[in-house]
């Protein structure tokens, strides 16, 4: 295998450049050598090589927040439906390290906006949307270009094919109207927030973001041809992703909940809403210098415990809506609130920050956090 520099080559004629989506374009160098030679990834590889691939369909999910939970629930569904599937894009394994699907089989496909740049010619049977906030900006020219990087999702679909949209913010309800103007879907779905639904029979699907994840899988599997009893089967028996609103443990009738994948605020709100009597451990490397977006919750929370480069930050930002208890780690802020804590009460590590003044990643964070856990007597 021969291995040169991509900045060293006449990429003239080239049938393509692929690219990590994990590098922004913004400040590629590759952007400006390439010129007019498309820039790629591996989401726009497998688009090219659907055609010989056997006959099969595509899900794909996007959005701010929840996408992960989404994609894993409709794999889940069509798996128990006895629909052969793979998950791949943004999570799990590459969709290109797998085998192919045999006839009838449905990719469901994980996209972040940084693979949906990369991609041109993806025509999903099924496009979903579930929110568009504030997040990755900077790799844009502000939040305006973020959504439309979202929206590319559905231009990139034939007519007649299906669209699920989320319209809970402003941002989604404006692409769902695009969608619809534009006359090419054949299904366009709105996922109004606020649905009532009862959640009880579906253990790992709790709060209202979870709702309307739910809601987005329903819609989805149903335009694959799902039948609902399949659909039910599939959410009564769906197990949850790590480090999304995962349970680690009880102690003397106090739960601990592992949300590390929230990484923003925005994630981190639905969570304060899903539990009476939160302990909330938060705090990390913040996206942003506000809360506001978790407000709603903030009578749910009995106590913060502040961690790392954000401590003070949110210390500043919490105090005067509720008690802050500055911990700096998550093992100190697990002992203090467990201390706190009486039976019925939650402990939740929700941080709405990243991890990485502390953390490899929000996967190690979380499991700091089970560990602390576990070492309680």
């Amino acid at each position: 295998m021969l291995l040169r520099d991509p900045l060293a080559l006449d990429l003239a004629g080239f049938a393509g450049v692929v690219v990590s989506p994990g590098v922004p374009l913004n400040r590629h160098p590759i952007v400006a050598h390439a010129g007019d030679v498309p820039i790629i990834g591996d989401i726009e590889l497998f688009a090219q090589a659907r055609a010989e691939l056997p006959p099969h369909r595509v899900v794909g999910i996007t959005g701010t927040n929840g996408k992960s939970t989404t994609t894993a629930l409709i794999h889940h569904i069509l798996q128990t439906a006895g629909v052969p599937s793979l998950m791949g894009g943004n999570i799990g394994l590459p969709i290109l390290g797998q085998q192919p699907l045999p006839e009838g089989g449905v990719y469901v496909l994980e996209l972040s906006s940084y693979q949906i740049d990369l991609t041109h010619s993806l025509d999903c049977d099924v496009a979903v949307l579930l929110n568009v906030t504030p997040d990755h900006l900077d790799r844009y020219a502000g939040f305006d270009a973020y959504a439309a990087s979202k929206a590319r999702l559905f231009a990139m679909q034939s007519a007649g094919q299906a669209a699920i949209i989320g319209i809970g913010d402003e941002a989604s309800a404006g692409i769902a109207k695009q969608v619809a103007r534009s006359g090419r879907a054949g299904d366009v779905t709105k996922i109004a927030p606020g649905v009532c639904m009862d959640q009880s029979r579906w253990p790992l699907l709790q709060g209202p973001h979870n709702a309307q994840n739910a809601l987005a899988a329903i819609a989805a599997c149903e335009a694959l041809g799902v039948a609902r009893e399949a659909i039910d089967a599939g959410l009564a028996s769906f197990t949850g992703l790590p480090h999304r609103m995962q349970p680690v443990g009880e102690r003397g009738g106090v739960r601990f909940v592992d949300d590390s994948k929230a990484t923003n605020p925005t994630s981190t709100a639905p969570a304060l809403m899903a539990f009476d009597r939160i302990h909330w451990i938060c705090g990390g490397l913040a996206k942003t210098d506000d809360l506001e977006a978790c407000r709603p919750g903030f009578g749910n929370v009995v106590a913060a415990y502040t961690i790392g480069d954000a401590a003070e930050l949110f210390e500043r930002l919490l105090a005067p809506d509720m008690p802050v208890v500055p911990c700096g780690t998550i093992a100190v802020a697990v002992a203090r609130a467990v201390a706190a804590a009486r039976p019925g009460d939650t402990v939740l590590l929700s941080p709405a920050c990243a991890s990485f003044d502390q953390f490899a990643d929000y996967a190690a964070r979380g499991a700091a956090f089970a560990q602390a856990v576990e070492a309680l007597p």
